[in-house]
């Protein structure tokens, strides 16, 4: 772990927060970097186990919403503390069509998710947008789960956010290059 990920360890992230990079490895084996998916919002579901009865209605309701998802133009992916093979038994299951990560020591949890309460009592969305930054953390207790709806809206509105800040960064860019013109 990088010292901006140890340092985030001891406190809480916040939205607006730079998102600690982290490596996980996926349910197929390969190996998948936050940092690598920036220029595109990441929805990171955090779910403390697969095969249980919240969970599986979890997943597979992002699965049944997949469609709604591909139109939102983020990257949708779930961690939870499984092993790889147990990951890939449930993706294959379950027919998800999301990535899933390994977090088997739930150290990128606890930094995402650290909450009052210990990791394995809840799960948690959050909500990067594309310059990497926390634009929204949502952590419940592990018996509820987020609807699809609120996830998806939390995803437009990063798209949305970081579409007006670059457009204004284009716009200033653009004054500063032209000022002559405009006096």
């Amino acid at each position: 772990m990088s010292k901006s990920t140890t340092d985030s360890i001891n406190s809480v992230l916040r939205v607006g927060d730079k998102a600690p990079d982290f490596v996980l490895t996926t349910e197929k084996g390969k190996k998948w970097r936050l940092s690598e998916q920036f220029g595109k919002v990441t929805a990171l579901l955090f779910y403390p186990k697969s095969e249980t009865l919240v969970c599986n209605r979890q997943m597979c309701s992002v699965r049944d919403n997949w469609a709604d998802y591909l139109k939102a133009k983020a990257n949708v992916i779930g961690i939870s503390s499984g092993t790889i093979e147990e990951l890939l038994n449930f993706s294959q299951r379950h027919r998800l069509p999301v990535t899933l990560l390994a977090d088997a020591g739930r150290e990128i949890t606890k930094i995402y998710c650290k909450y009052w309460l210990p990791v394995q009592l809840t799960r948690a969305v959050v909500i990067i947008d594309a310059r990497g930054i926390i634009r929204q953390r949502q952590i419940m207790l592990r018996v509820f789960r987020p609807p699809d709806k609120s996830i998806l809206t939390s995803i437009h509105a990063a798209r949305t956010e970081f579409m007006y800040e670059h457009y204004h960064h284009i716009l200033n860019e653009s004054r500063e290059k032209n000022k002559h013109l405009l006096q």
